[in-house]
C-alpha cells in the first residue's frame, strides 16, 4: 500500500526537522508557520506517527521522525544532485556572499580567471560583515572573516595569512627595526583579528596610543598605506597585488615577529554541498589556495 503523503510536506518534514523549528522551517520555505504546522500534522496523520515533540521554543525530531529524516535527507540530495546534473547543460548561477576585503582584493581580480576556466558560468557575488544565513535558499556559499557560526553549516578554513606592518617604499626605507614604527603614523584597522597592539607585544614593545586614521575595511587600510597616509598592519593575501605593483612593501618581513592566522573560512550548509557551481567553486578555490577539501566536495 502507498502512502500519500504531498512533496511540499516532505519539504516541509525535511525543513523543520533540520532546523528544530517550525518557525525557521517556514522562513526558509517562504510559508507561515502555521502551515508548516498543518504539514506535518497531516503527515503524521498518514503515517500513523508523531515526528515531533516540543522542546523549549523549538521542535526535536522523535524517534520515528529522526529515523524519516536520514532516509528523507538522502532523498532530497539525491535529488538536488540528478536536477543539478540536468541544469549542468545550461548556464550555471554560481551565488556567493564574502566578507568585503577578501571581495575586493583577492576574490574579485581572479573572477575573470575562474569564468574563463568555466565557461557558461555566471558569477552574482554580494559582499558584507553580516554573515549569510542561507534562508530562503539565496547563496550557495559564504566566504566569512572571523569564526563561523550558525547549525547545520561545513566549514573549511581557508588558507594561512601573514599579518606584517606594510607602507610606501619612501616610508619604508625609514623603518629598519620595530621600535622605528613608534614615530610612524599607524593605521588603525577596527574589525579586525589581529591589531597593532597584539603585533607590539609579539615583538616585545608597548603599544603607542592609537593616532592618526582608522578603517573599518582592511581593503580602505591598505589603499591608504600605498598612498602614503602610514603604516598599515594587514595581511599579505590581502595586499598581494599592492605588493606585486610594489606600491606596498613588509619593510621589517624577516627582522620583526610576524602573525600567522586563518582569517577566512569557506561556509555552506550541508543540505547544498551536491551542487554543481558549489563543488565547481570549491575545486577552483582548492587550487587558488592550495586546499584539502572535505570528502563531501572531493
Amino acid at each position: 500500500m502507498s502512502l500519500r503523503v504531498p512533496l511540499s510536506a516532505v519539504r516541509s518534514f525535511e525543513a523543520a526537522a533540520r532546523r528544530r523549528s517550525f518557525k525557521d522551517a517556514a522562513a526558509e520555505l517562504n510559508l507561515t508557520a502555521s502551515a508548516v504546522s498543518h504539514a506535518i500534522r497531516k503527515m503524521e496523520a498518514s503515517l500513523g506517527v508523531t515526528l515531533f515533540e516540543r522542546q523549549g521554543q523549538g521542535v526535536v525530531p522523535t524517534a520515528a521522525g529522526e529515523a524519516l529524516l536520514e532516509h528523507v535527507s538522502r532523498a532530497f540530495d539525491e535529488l538536488h544532485r540528478g536536477l543539478d546534473l540536468v541544469a549542468a547543460r545550461g548556464p550555471q548561477l554560481l551565488r556567493l556572499h564574502c566578507a568585503p576585503s577578501l571581495a575586493a582584493q583577492w576574490l574579485t581580480p581572479r573572477l575573470a580567471r575562474f569564468l574563463a576556466a568555466h565557461p557558461g558560468f555566471e558569477v552574482r557575488l554580494a559582499a558584507g560583515m553580516d554573515y549569510a544565513r542561507f534562508v530562503g535558499d539565496e547563496f550557495d556559499a559564504d566566504l566569512v572573516y572571523g569564526p563561523p557560526r550558525g547549525e547545520g553549516l561545513v566549514t573549511v578554513p581557508l588558507c594561512t595569512e601573514t599579518v606584517t606592518p606594510l607602507c610606501d617604499p619612501a616610508r619604508a626605507a625609514r623603518i629598519r627595526t620595530p621600535d622605528d614604527l613608534l614615530d610612524q603614523v599607524l593605521i588603525q584597522s577596527d574589525n579586525k583579528q589581529v591589531r597593532w597592539p597584539l603585533w607590539f607585544a609579539r615583538n616585545g614593545l608597548p603599544a603607542p596610543r592609537p593616532l592618526g586614521v582608522r578603517f573599518d575595511r582592511s581593503f580602505l587600510a591598505i589603499a591608504a598605506a600605498a598612498d602614503g597616509l602610514g603604516v598599515a598592519l594587514e595581511s599579505t593575501l590581502l595586499a598581494e597585488r599592492e605588493i606585486a605593483s610594489g606600491r606596498l612593501v613588509a619593510p621589517l618581513r624577516g627582522i620583526a615577529q610576524d602573525i600567522t592566522y586563518v582569517g577566512h573560512h569557506l561556509v555552506y550548509p550541508a543540505t547544498t554541498r551536491r551542487r554543481a557551481p558549489l563543488r565547481v567553486f570549491a575545486h577552483w578555490l582548492a587550487q587558488e589556495m592550495n586546499l584539502v577539501l572535505p570528502e563531501d566536495l572531493a
